[in-house]
């Protein structure tokens, strides 16, 4: 209810429910997020919505009971990292390969949602590594893709290995519409749930003039919607 009244006094377009990891829950959180989102949807019906879920522990029958007529227009779960840095990027629990059987099944059971993920860089990886990470995803028919520079939080935290090249965003943009994705934002303050919104509706839109200042934003074009055609539309803008 109180983030239902948030949103609706907001006056907002899209919006991104993110979730935090319930692991000590029967279904993960899974129900109570499928209220959230439909809460919100009651209250706001013109809103589009996105949700930056967790990896439900790999419970398949959760994500159904999520997704189970649910309003979102988007499901976002990110892998985070490249498969062999799991270990030493994300929690014991996670892995680059249970990330991924939720986003692949997340398409299978609700193919008319959008299905969408991200990569840090700059965590021990190299180049050649994001490409590879990147193929894997789209073979999971995951449909957007973001990709941006870890930053340490503090000194406690993992440390930077790196800070890619900055025309290495424009080549993994290009590489990830060559591999079939419906859009892609790619620079080094990009987030996934920063301006979710421009990316979702030039994915729609292919002619949209939106912006994101400092990234590379291409899409496919689409005719009708929902059907990929290889001309790609892209807009890229440097900082």
């Amino acid at each position: 209810m109180h983030l239902a009244d948030a949103v609706e006094s907001m006056n907002l377009k899209h919006v991104v429910i993110t979730v935090v990891n319930r692991d000590d829950l029967p279904d993960s959180g899974a129900a109570h997020y499928k209220a959230c989102i439909d809460e919100v949807h009651q209250r706001s019906p013109e809103l589009t919505l996105e949700l930056l879920c967790s990896d439900l522990a790999g419970d398949l029958s959760a994500l159904e009971l999520l997704l189970e007529d649910s309003p979102l227009r988007v499901f976002a779960h990110n892998v985070e990292c490249v498969p062999s840095l799991d270990r030493r990027v994300r929690d014991h629990r996670a892995s680059f390969e249970q990330s991924i059987k939720i986003l692949k099944h997340a398409k299978l059971v609700r193919p008319d949602i959008i299905t969408k993920t991200s990569l840090m860089v700059g965590v021990g990886e190299t180049d050649e590594q994001i490409s590879e990470a990147l193929a894997l995803i789209r073979a999971a028919n995951v449909d957007l893709v973001t990709i941006g520079q870890y930053l340490a939080p503090s000194e406690k935290h993992l440390k930077i290995d790196r800070y890619p090249d900055p025309d290495m965003y424009d080549v993994w943009a290009q590489e990830a519409i060559e591999l079939g994705f419906s859009g892609v934002a790619c620079g080094p303050l990009v987030r996934s749930s920063y301006k979710a919104g421009l990316l979702y509706r030039k994915t729609y839109d292919p002619n949209n003039q939106e912006t994101l200042p400092g990234a590379y934003v291409r899409v496919q074009e689409r005719i009708p919607e929902q059907q990929l055609i290889h001309n790609i539309i892209h807009t890229e803008v440097m900082s």
